[in-house]
């Protein structure tokens, strides 16, 4: 797991939108094809759930980040 952190602070914002997007389009076939009786492996579905919250996740590190600097700029001027 803490070689998924490092890769995922890695990519850049875009990147990580669209790894998120990507994601996200997945767990939604994964879901479509559990409902229908199409799904073999149904770990996958968790897998790809905790991916999306892992990007979620350095995304909203990444915005607090952000904003802290920018409120720490504020202060200085």
């Amino acid at each position: 797991m803490a070689k998924t952190k490092e890769s995922l602070r890695d990519l850049s914002d875009t990147e990580l939108l669209d790894q998120l997007a990507s994601a996200k389009e997945e767990l939604f076939n994964l879901r479509f094809q559990h409902v229908t009786g199409q799904l073999d492996n149904t770990a996958r579905l968790g897998v790809v759930r905790k991916q999306v919250a892992r990007v979620n996740t350095e995304l909203r590190e990444r915005e607090i980040a952000a904003a802290e600097s920018l409120a720490a700029d504020e202060e200085t001027v």
